[in-house]
């Protein structure tokens, strides 16, 4: 116990004041925590365990995780940089500079979602009841939405991931915490490699309308790794058709 105890450098005393800790505790449970968890809602969570695809479609419960998880990830980093940022002076060092990248993604992110264009198809139709909308007829816009989205978001989550622990050095976190936050770290990233084996990351235009071949948004997969339910994993490393039915 003393052992875990101790700050990670023997050499230096961990000290840090109420601004400074919280600001920690914050921005790890933001993006340490919540923003990891956000991410494997929104790739692997498309099509449920249970749901009969292609009968059942357009789950919500991966948008609401995604999006609600994002928002308190929001919320948190303002509330830690409003903690800190009356206490900033000099060089922003290592830390700092890792920390502002990840606020210039994050408003990026919250930009790209406001400006993401409309859904359209027979869940939400234009004004005059058609289909039309930048999703469902993967406009050019929304091609680039969707690719920036996503590679952004990836980038984002290992800016902070390197942040986070300049800043746990920076304050000589105990190795409690280091060891705590890497195995959680090697939690999700086992899980993520186990629900891509076993075909959950279901392309996003399939699960919301369907593999129906005359659906403009059905000629390409958007995202690496990305399967669709109908294809077989024998003929393009797809997954099988029974993964709307929980197998």
């Amino acid at each position: 116990m003393e052992w875990l105890l101790a700050p990670i450098d023997p050499t230096r005393a961990h000290e840090v004041g109420f601004a400074i800790s919280w600001h920690g505790r914050a921005m790890v449970l933001a993006w340490g925590g919540l923003a990891p968890l956000a991410v494997l809602a929104a790739r692997f969570f498309k099509v449920l365990p249970g749901q009969d695809w292609p009968r059942e479609l357009d789950s919500q419960a991966w948008w609401r995780a995604h999006w609600i998880g994002q928002s308190l990830v929001l919320g948190l980093t303002v509330f830690a940089l409003a903690l800190v940022l009356p206490q900033r002076s000099g060089a922003a060092g290592a830390h700092g500079w890792l920390g502002y990248a990840v606020l210039v993604c994050l408003a990026a992110q919250v930009l790209l979602g406001v400006l993401r264009g409309s859904k359209g198809g027979p869940t939400a139709p234009a004004p005059d009841g058609s289909p039309r909308g930048d999703h469902f007829d993967m406009t050019r816009w929304r091609l680039i939405f969707e690719h920036a989205h996503k590679s952004l978001g990836y980038l984002t989550l290992v800016l902070a991931a390197v942040a986070i622990l300049y800043g746990m050095w920076a304050a000589n976190a105990p190795r409690w915490m280091w060891i705590g936050l890497l195995l959680w770290w090697v939690l999700l990233l086992a899980l993520s490699a186990i629900l891509q084996r076993r075909g959950w990351a279901v392309d996003t235009y399939q699960a919301i309308w369907g593999d129906d071949p005359s659906l403009p948004g059905n000629r390409r997969k958007i995202g690496w790794g990305m399967r669709r339910p109908n294809e077989s994993k024998e003929g393009d490393g797809n997954v099988r058709s029974d993964r709307g039915n929980g197998v």
